[in-house]
């Protein structure tokens, strides 16, 4: 969903959340300042019952679980995806993300 340019990247996922009603939530993931949370329903409403349906197959879990766990993560990953505030250029993208990701598991096992 990141890197899917048919979807907007980053870019895309920023401006889908915004516009489903979660601006102020979206911000605060981008900006700087501490995240603000989102439910599951709210999660399931703007990214649509299907996607978190298709990686709940993928995956082989409920679709709760998925939500659940996309509520946590989301906001965290797209944090660490703009530590200057605004999504990196496409080209600093892949950096960006395992940079992120890295710094996530590091403070889960920590």
């Amino acid at each position: 969903m990141l890197s899917d340019p048919q979807s907007g990247g980053l870019s895309g996922l920023v401006e889908k959340i915004a516009a489903g009603g979660l601006a102020d939530q979206i911000s605060s993931w981008v900006g700087k300042g501490e995240n603000l949370p989102i439910s599951a329903e709210q999660l399931q409403a703007v990214l649509g019952s299907s996607f978190v349906q298709g990686l709940a197959e993928k995956f082989g879990i409920n679709t709760t679980d998925v939500a659940g766990s996309l509520t946590s993560l989301l906001p965290q990953i797209i944090d660490k995806l703009t530590p200057d505030g605004e999504a990196p250029g496409d080209g600093n993208l892949l950096e960006a993300g395992l940079a992120g990701l890295t710094s996530l598991l590091g403070n889960k096992s920590a």
